[in-house]
């Protein structure tokens, strides 16, 4: 059977017996107004539900010590009700060792508290000499026997009133008497342990390791605050408020164990077993101490007023702790599971927040907001991911000084993509719980759409502002060309056409005479065909006949030998016996020209090529050069040069173009468009050309 399980069935019986005992004789078989039921109400029935609540959570030693002292406490008192009440037994020969019992009992008592309090939290100490001491604590427990067998006369328990100098002590081992003394000394007087167990404590709560100190600290207070209302009680007997300190220093002892239960784990219960357990059980912890609290003034003030002050005064108490109960629940309640309430109203409050911000980062300026807000968290800062996974080191919500590295962090993930990350600092007050850090994660994936949904929209809207940007380049362009055309128009072809009508004039003028010769129609032939040529060129600036008659391939080695540089051009037989769309022909026809003109303008090349490739149903082109590379162009170039006038044509297609640097010099523009499948443009093309 489990160790705890047994404390619980020889403990708890033991104990409820002897405070049903007490009560039952002092409060109503010999009640009186000095009815002396402080003690064990006031001090030791705390100490007892404390201790058989410990076992049933957890497996602790320590927790056995803390119900072996309640009890033996409870004991003591009950030995002491008995013998008050029985007085005549102390003429009896066996009451030598019937005495012991009480002793013992006080002894236990003093000795599992002292090294409850010099091991807490965890029941080891760390240092070896501290490990010694304690097990010296022990030694209290020894009275007993060791007063028997040593000293003439019975040695009663101080805390009786009671004096057994004059009761004869027939179990004394005469060679034993010598040690007498020093048993009195060191064993019945418990003050040398008590000093032991609180140099234990305090070198822990003062010189330990930092961890050490802080959790130690409140029940190294604690204690000794009770030492000195001991200190005082024992030597200002009778005085209220000193009653009223010691039994709120005793109180306030269990309280500071389940503080420490809480904050460092005391009594070896786990993290993940602090909130159920403590939560089964903490309304009757609460409900003890509110009643031991209401009870207290009347329990002590019983034989100064009498009953009716004292039920009235009771009855004030009660209405004024209500709230101060209430407090404690709600503190408790959130140490445990955090801040509930706060914590739903952050959620319900989220989604209004978030359908209210527009913007990325008004979004995400608000979700860092209530993160913050529900967490009580001295900070909150959101970090978005590129399209490869990583994190922006620039934070784009912050909420509060972000500084330091996160405590608490949650990946915004939509689908199978990480879209962002929420990193929160340290809390304002005490350390996040599970259950916080479990609401942190659904407010990540609750926050997480809505990211998606917003930058999705501001990408649209991105693009949209490229797109309406790039039908105005393309307009431009295109008024560019017209005009470029209407001056070749007006400066080339009109002027030879004014030249040729002007001679034409002549020449007729010259017939009518009868001076017309072969050589003037001749020149007149020159002309016409010098502007036939001219106007052949201007066609095939706009779309060379190649282009239309043998197709995309053709058309750019129709200009290899015209290229001021050496230029090659790298096309599989597939490629270069294939039709494509007239779009896509027309397309990369121009922006291998745009490319290419861009080379011999900017790149200060020496060779250059062009390599078209069919795949997957893109078709794709790549122009490199040896040239200076993208870098040596300014930025402007760049921006609205050539280059964005490729982008926009290819855009247009809804194809894509990258640009990077050769190896190992110059740049290399890649393209990729897609087309229709293999064969459909060829078929639609004979189709048109028979129908």
């Amino acid at each position: 059977m489990d160790r705890r399980w047994v404390c619980i069935a020889t403990l708890g019986p033991i104990g409820v017996a002897a405070l049903v005992y007490i009560v039952v004789v002092r409060g109503f078989v010999e009640a009186d107004a000095d009815h002396g039921l402080a003690w064990p109400l006031l001090g030791a029935l705390p100490f007892f539900v404390l201790g058989m609540w410990l076992l049933t959570v957890t497996r602790s030693r320590t927790a056995v010590l803390v119900a072996l002292a309640a009890t033996a406490m409870l004991v003591g008192s009950a030995y002491e009700t008995f013998l008050q009440r029985n007085i005549e037994i102390m003429t009896e020969p066996w009451f030598p060792i019937f005495n012991v019992i009480g002793l013992t009992a006080d002894a236990t008592a003093t000795s599992a508290l002292l090294i409850v309090f010099a091991t807490f939290p965890d029941g080891v100490p760390e240092l070896r000499w501290q490990r010694i001491a304690v097990a010296f604590l022990w030694t209290p427990m020894l009275v007993g026997p060791l007063t028997l067998l040593t000293t003439p006369h019975v040695v009663m328990s101080p805390y009786i009133g009671i004096s057994g100098d004059g009761i004869p002590n027939l179990y004394v081992v005469p060679w034993l008497e010598w040690a007498a003394p020093a048993v009195h000394l060191l064993v019945y007087q418990a003050w040398p342990a008590v000093i032991l167990g609180l140099t234990v404590l305090g070198t822990r709560a003062l010189f330990g390791a930092p961890e050490v100190r802080t959790r130690t600290r409140v029940m190294a207070v604690t204690v000794g605050t009770a030492m000195v209302a001991f200190a005082l009680w024992v030597f200002l007997p009778g005085y209220l408020i000193v009653e009223l300190f010691v039994y709120a220093t005793l109180i306030a002892l269990p309280v500071a164990a389940i503080h420490g239960i809480l904050r460092y784990g005391a009594f070896d219960i786990a993290p993940g077993d602090r909130g159920r357990n403590v939560a089964r059980s903490s309304n009757l912890l609460i409900t003890l101490f509110y009643g031991v609290a209401v009870a207290m003034p009347a329990v002590l003030l019983s034989d100064r007023i009498r009953v009716v002050p004292a039920v009235l005064m009771t009855t004030l108490i009660a209405l004024a702790l209500l709230p101060v109960r209430s407090w404690l629940q709600r503190r408790l309640h959130r140490a445990l599971f955090g801040d509930r309430e706060r914590q739903f109203d952050m959620l319900s409050e989220l989604g209004v927040r978030l359908e209210e911000a527009g913007e990325p980062r008004d979004l995400l300026m608000q979700l860092a907001s209530a993160v913050r807000d529900g967490l009580d968290a001295s900070w909150v800062r959101i970090r978005l991911a590129a399209t490869d996974g990583v994190l922006d080191s620039s934070p784009v919500g912050v909420a509060g000084d972000a500084a330091g590295e996160p405590l608490l962090s949650a990946d915004l993930v939509r689908g199978e993509e990480t879209l962002g990350r929420i990193e929160v600092g340290p809390r304002f007050h005490g350390d996040y719980t599970e259950a916080e850090r479990m609401l942190l994660r659904t407010v990540a994936g609750q926050a997480a759409a809505s990211v998606a949904n917003v930058r999705l929209t501001a990408q649209l809207a991105e693009q949209l502002d490229e797109l309406s940007a790039s039908r105005e380049r393309l307009v431009a362009a295109q008024d560019d060309e017209r005009k470029r055309l209407e001056r070749d128009l007006h400066d080339g072809i009109q002027q030879n056409v004014v030249a040729q009508i002007a001679g034409l004039r002549l020449a007729r003028n010259r017939l009518q005479r009868g001076e017309l010769t072969p050589d003037v129609l001749a020149e007149l032939q020159d002309q016409a065909r010098e502007t036939l040529t001219d106007l052949r060129e201007l066609a095939q600036g706009i779309h060379p006949p190649v282009l239309s008659d043998n197709g995309l391939v053709a058309a750019v080695e129709s200009g290899v030998a015209r290229y001021p540089i050496p230029l090659t051009v790298e096309a599989d037989a597939g490629v270069r016996g294939e039709r494509f769309p007239d779009e896509v022909e027309t397309t990369a026809y121009y922006v291998v020209r745009e490319a290419l003109a861009n080379t011999a303008k900017h790149a200060h090349a020496t060779h250059a090529s062009v390599a078209l490739a069919r795949s997957n149903g893109h078709l794709r082109i790549g122009i490199t050069d040896d040239g200076r590379g993208i870098g040596a162009l300014e930025p402007a170039a760049v921006a609205t040069g050539g280059l964005a006038n490729i982008r926009d044509r290819v855009a247009a297609l809804r194809g894509t173009v990258t640009v990077s640097a050769a190896q190992p010099t110059g740049t290399t523009v890649l393209v990729d468009l897609p087309v229709d499948r293999p064969g459909a443009v060829a078929a639609e093309r004979e189709a048109d050309r028979v129908g």
